[in-house]
């Protein structure tokens, strides 16, 4: 071998380690480049999972809390006529088939009467089968809808397990105008 066979040998020797090296540092910089962003991606998704599932656990709760029971599915019209040739009363119920309705809390309604011509007080009456009655009245019944949600501690029955109608009554001494009509929708016991 020539000198300047062994001075390239040691060059390209040399060279050839300084470049390894270059590489292997270049290669470590791009793994741990690679490694903080799967980790930033796996921590993404893991939050992410976390918070759906907190949400969706948190929703289910919610949801347990306000259970509800819908007496209608349509808004219920009653036109009465209070006036002298007819009955001083005029009453609509409905029926509540066999349910236990003491788990829940209030009864809700939404009431509003028709037009011009609306009643300012209704009666509700809600009975069951021992034949106990527990009556609320609903004041200012005009014509924009009302909500209404009565606790059941305010009614007077003893027995919420039997629970058989709930009806409205208006009565001629009671109301605004002794004829018209009123609506009433989104009967229902909730929590």
């Amino acid at each position: 071998m020539t000198r300047d066979e062994i001075y390239d040998h040691l060059a390209k020797v040399y060279l050839g380690k300084r470049q390894n090296v270059a590489e292997q540092k270049k290669k470590k910089t791009l793994n741990r480049s690679w490694l903080v962003i799967n980790g930033v991606i796996t921590a993404v998704i893991l939050l992410s999972t976390v918070y759906g599932f907190t949400a969706f656990l948190t929703r289910r709760v919610t949801f347990q809390n306000e259970v509800f029971y819908s007496l209608n599915n349509n808004p219920v019209r009653i036109v009465y006529d209070l006036n002298d040739p007819f009955p001083s009363t005029k009453s609509f119920s409905i029926a509540i088939p066999d349910k236990d309705v003491s788990k829940y809390k209030r009864l809700n309604l939404m009431i509003r009467g028709m037009s011009e011509a609306y009643p300012g007080i209704v009666k509700m009456v809600v009975s069951n089968k021992r034949n106990e009655k527990a009556m609320y009245y609903i004041h200012n019944v005009q014509g924009a809808w009302q909500k209404v949600s009565v606790s059941l501690d305010k009614l007077d029955l003893t027995d919420w397990s039997s629970v058989t109608d709930v009806s409205f009554v208006l009565e001629a001494w009671n109301v605004d105008f002794k004829k018209g009509a009123v609506l009433i929708d989104d009967i229902s016991f909730s929590n």
